[in-house]
């Protein structure tokens, strides 16, 4: 046996074969007994300690040079010996295994393990339930070691388990298309492309409760309505924290059946068309993916993706050519940009738009085929409109979802400034 050897534990296990190998060629007969002595010799040393952290502390000083657990590594172990106890040990290994198959495939990439990103979504939820709104987030351990009567009581029960299962189940058929209405899928998918990960946890504390009492229509709303908060709040109140208090507050509300409706955070009509009109849209700013979806999908022609589309910013006018703009900032305006499938994006790459629009013929985006059948050329005062059609669509999605404070007044003049420009 040939083991290749990269690392010391490698090369112990090299050496242990070596000489059972050479073992075996001179005391064949006596092999058997072999391994009773070994068994016979070992010593299992039991470490017993007070609470679950110390004990992980042993675990993690002995382990230093191996793989350490996971969180979700520890609630397994949890669940493990509550289903042994049962009687269930085997009907838990295979369940364990195809809630793990599916989260690999729901939750990749991510910042926690697959596994963790639930627990994560669940922990939103049974703090819902609490009513805890406060912005300071405890560990996926400590919180599930205190949760309830404490000492991992939340694992010591198949409804925990059967409420992890069904909400895996739920994010397969959000990613696979399965038993939504177009217009849900629709929104969905723009959602998918949401600045940071928090929608996802409203989400999920939405379905968790209210999956025994479904309401499309409703869901269809509250998808709208996270959407516009989670977007204008990114471009008005930067970084996730500023998120947290008012989608914490909203995730309480779910739970006592009240509509999310951001009541005590809505955003000024003025104030935002500034910061809109004057926002940096950087291709390295994950809002500007998040508007360019929305746009994409305030057109009702356009065709529902995969989830999983590959989907870059393509400059409308190239980059290649921004010697011929006046001014060279427009090159990269909202206006200026638009969602395109990766393999056409690289392949249109710096033509100009006459060339571009044999590729653009060929897109799934309504609004630049459009664009291929009907537009001769985009020029410099084509991206300046186009900027503020989606500034302006953008601040009536909001109005209309009842999320600006009612200052007409200010807005006017807002809009007077944008369309002089």
């Amino acid at each position: 046996m040939k083991i290749i050897q990269k690392a010391n534990t490698q090369k112990i296990i090299v050496f242990f074969v070596d000489k059972l190998e050479t073992f075996v060629e001179k005391y064949l007969v006596l092999f058997p007994y072999l391994a009773v002595r070994f068994i016979d010799n070992c010593i299992l040393l039991p470490i017993e300690t007070q609470t679950q952290d110390t004990a992980l502390e042993i675990f993690s000083t002995l382990n230093d040079r191996g793989r350490p657990l996971s969180d979700s590594d520890i609630f397994k172990a949890e669940f493990y010996k509550f289903y042994s106890a049962i009687g269930k040990k085997d009907d838990f290994i295979n369940r364990w295994k195809n809630l793990e198959s599916l989260c690999k495939k729901i939750f990749h990439p991510t910042k926690y393990g697959p596994m963790d990103e639930l627990f994560f979504q669940y922990m939103y939820y049974l703090r819902a339930k609490k009513g805890i709104i406060s912005s300071t987030t405890e560990g996926l351990r400590r919180f599930y070691e205190s949760y309830d009567k404490g000492h991992y009581a939340i694992f010591k029960q198949d409804k925990t388990f059967q409420d992890l299962e069904s909400l895996a189940d739920f994010w397969t058929k959000v990613y696979n298309g399965e038993d939504f209405h177009k217009e849900v899928q629709r929104r969905l998918f723009v959602l998918n492309y949401a600045p940071n990960g928090m929608w996802k946890y409203l989400v999920a504390v939405y379905f968790m409760h209210n999956k025994n009492k479904w309401d499309e229509e409703k869901f269809f709303v509250f998808l709208d309505n996270i959407t516009g908060f989670i977007w204008a709040n990114t471009i008005i109140n930067p970084g996730i924290s500023a998120l947290k208090t008012p989608v914490y507050i909203e995730m309480v509300n779910i739970i006592k059946d009240k509509p999310v409706t951001f009541s005590n955070y809505k955003f000024s009509k003025y104030n935002l068309h500034t910061k809109l009109d004057e926002y940096n849209f950087s291709n390295g700013r994950p809002i500007t993916k998040s508007m360019l979806a929305w746009w994409a999908f305030r057109n009702f022609n356009q065709e529902l993706l995969q989830i999983d589309t590959p989907l870059e910013i393509e400059h409308i006018f190239a980059r290649g050519q921004k010697e011929k703009l006046k001014n060279v900032v427009n090159l990269e305006s909202l206006g200026n940009k638009v969602l395109l499938e990766k393999c056409i994006n690289i392949r249109a790459s710096d033509y100009r738009f006459e060339d571009k629009k044999k590729y653009y013929e060929k897109t799934k985006i309504k609004e630049l085929c459009d664009f291929a059948n009907n537009k001769p050329d985009f020029t410099e005062a084509d991206i300046a409109l186009r900027k503020m059609e989606i500034i302006n669509e953008f601040i009536e999605f909001l109005s209309e979802l009842g999320l600006l404070e009612e200052n007409s007044d200010e807005y006017q003049y807002a809009y007077a400034i944008a369309f002089d420009e």
